[in-house]
């Protein structure tokens, strides 16, 4: 029942809004992922998805040979009606028992032949498809930060998800599927020709009007279905946009505007469907009056050449029986034409994702740097994330092991991009960044992020236990090593205050704890894992002023020993620090420490007195 303090009545429609809503739907609809349609027919694609099958090739074997003892005892199902009908006819009842008993034999024998067939393609297009997600993962996790940042969760989420399904679907079911209605066409249609080769020419009569029809519905429906998938994706992602964004859109008292969006979408998905659903209402009953006709036909001519003795009523019934099935695998290859054409575009988007490179990798000289003391180098460092727009230019930063340094600056000054660059999340454009004298562009990946810890402004946590969480930096730690670490920070008596402890359960990204609380936790984490080079992203940006001290004092005891680089929002908390970078428009423009710098009464002083002036006010 809709919310009765809410009015979802919509104003009157005029042409123009309708005209409007209409042109926006249309704006969403152009340019999607499911706007590609994919070719009808690529053997590259198929023999790479086909690829994914050959470990499992013996299981497929076993699945095409019932398929094909199934199909033939599917095919001679009607001859074996025919014989008895004949055994009736003559008043043979030993005949008669001896024909249903084969019946009933083969019935038995093509119920177990299609079990086996649906149990190994069951579990062989299972096991692909679960190969194939596991290789996705692991690619996933090698792409870049850059290739994240331009694609969207949504994009990542359907291939993972909607188009593998589609594989699956394809590979469990329309295998088989295809060349089990391939082998039924064919075997009705030699059984059909060898049993009597005239009434097999009146039932082939009608092939051509099956094949105009079956071809109109196929050059339709290709449109028709794929305006269903495009719709259904545009509402999916509305409603994933409308609950994540739910507590804006109540703020801003907008539940009306988006229900009304959320109708536009939902009609244009029901229009579609119907216009799908039209065509599917021409193509299936037509198969099924096609199929009338033929038995019409074919009892017409069998019955006069029965009443002329040049055929038996066994016979009759058999081809009548056979003219019933014919149409049948017909009318499956022409529905399995979208399903694989749906299967062409989606491997086409699987694997084009499966060949994006890693900007970043390992140089063929990357060597493991081993134990490091923590000194960092930046060497006049530039960056651009595109060619024509510098991010950083002429940056150069020393820190000592065990050092402190502060980067400070207005939004959009470089503070970011430097500490990317150090986690070698993207690599600079000139320069180099040199940890104990290496170029970490000649550091393996693993050792190098191995020995770096990193505390975002808004840190992530998993859906599971805080003692997990907290022992992610390090898996191998112990129940005392982490409770150690909680301590370490302050963590502890809050988390023991919970009713289930460091067993407590943490909901999606830590929705059941506070900013402080996530942050704290965040720094037992980094500690547990006992850096030699810690990154701190705005750690104090997002708490109160009461929190501030808490965390203030869990970040000095996680940078005790460690070089550090910490991007500071409220400089209050940076005032200790070795050295102060500040940054504006990608480069350096004073450096020194908290003293020093107020003493030069330039950039950093006037920052910080504004600050300090606007937490006066506030005190007051």
């Amino acid at each position: 029942m809709l919310n009765s303090t809410v009015d979802w009545k919509r104003p009157q429609d005029t042409p123009d809004a309708r005209r409007r809503r209409e042109a926006k739907i249309e704006r969403l609809l152009y340019g999607g992922d499911d706007d590609v349609l994919g070719k009808a027919y690529d053997g590259k694609l198929l023999a790479r998805l086909f690829s994914y099958v050959g470990p499992y090739r013996r299981q497929l074997v076993w699945a095409i040979i019932f398929m094909g003892v199934s199909t033939a005892l599917s095919v001679s199902g009607p001859w074996v009606v025919g014989r008895a009908v004949d055994a009736i006819a003559a008043g043979n009842l030993d005949a008669l028992h001896a024909w249903a008993l084969l019946f009933g034999g083969v019935a038995i024998a093509e119920w177990f032949t299609n079990r086996q067939r649906v149990h190994i393609m069951a579990f062989v297009g299972t096991r692909v498809i679960t190969d194939l997600r596991a290789e996705l993962f692991r690619h996933l996790h090698s792409l870049s930060m850059n290739f994240h940042n331009n694609m969207s969760v949504g994009r990542l989420m359907s291939r993972l998800i909607g188009d593998v399904g589609v594989l699956q679907e394809f590979i469990t079911w329309s295998i088989t599927g295809l060349t089990r209605s391939t082998f039924n066409l064919l075997g009705i249609s030699l059984a059909m020709l060898f049993m009597e080769w005239r009434l097999a020419l009146v039932a082939f009569a009608l092939v051509p009007l099956m094949i105009l029809l079956t071809n109109y519905w196929r050059k339709h429906v290709r449109d028709a279905y794929r305006a269903t998938r495009q719709r259904l994706s545009i509402i999916n992602g509305f409603l994933n946009e409308s609950i994540a964004g739910v507590r804006v859109t109540r703020s801003f008292n907008r539940e009306r505007r988006s229900f009304w969006h959320f109708d536009d979408l939902n009609r244009s998905f029901f229009d579609a469907n119907v216009r799908a659903t039209k065509l599917s209402a021409i193509f299936f009953p037509g198969v099924d009056f096609i199929g009338s006709l033929g038995t019409a036909l074919v009892v017409g001519v069998g019955g006069w050449l029965v009443m002329g003795d040049a055929l038996s009523a066994g016979v009759l019934v058999s081809f009548i029986l056979y003219v019933e099935r014919f149409f049948d695998p017909i009318r499956e290859l022409a529905q399995r034409y979208n399903t694989f054409q749906a299967t062409m575009a989606s491997s086409e988007r699987v694997f084009s994702l499966l060949d994006t490179a890693p900007d970043l990798a390992d140089a063929p000289d990357a060597v493991d740097i081993g134990p490091i003391s923590g000194r960092v180098d930046f060497e006049r460092v530039a960056f651009r994330y595109k060619d024509n727009e510098p991010v950083l230019e002429d940056v150069s930063i020393h820190a000592e092991p065990g050092q402190r340094i502060a980067l400070v600056g207005e939004t959009g000054a470089g503070k970011s991009t430097v500490i990317r660059l150090l986690a070698r999340f993207f690599d600079v454009t000139g320069g180099a960044v040199m940890i104990d004298g290496h170029d970490i562009r000649r550091i393996t990946l693993a050792s190098l992020r191995s020995q770096m810890g990193i505390v975002l402004q808004d840190p992530f946590l998993f859906s599971a236990t805080i003692a997990d969480n907290i022992r992610y930096g390090r898996l191998d730690a112990t129940d005392d090593e982490v409770i150690a670490a909680a301590k370490a920070v302050g963590a502890h008596d809050f988390i023991m205050a919970l009713p289930e402890g460091y067993d407590t359960r943490v909901e999606e990204n830590g929705g059941n704890f506070s900013a402080g609380q996530r942050q704290i936790l965040a720094f037992a984490r980094a500690l547990l894992a006992d850096p030699r080079i810690l990154i701190l992203d705005e750690a104090t940006s997002s708490v109160d002023t009461a929190t501030e001290q808490i965390i203030q004092h869990a970040m000095d005891t996680l940078m005790a020993g460690r070089t550090s680089f910490v991007i500071a929002h409220r400089l209050s908390t940076i005032v200790n620090a070795d050295q102060i970078i500040v940054m504006a428009r990608g480069r350096i423009i004073e450096r020194g420490s908290h003293q020093e710098l107020l003493a030069k009464r330039g950039h950093y002083y006037q920052l910080y007195t504004m600050q300090w002036r606007r937490h006066a006010q506030a005190a007051g």
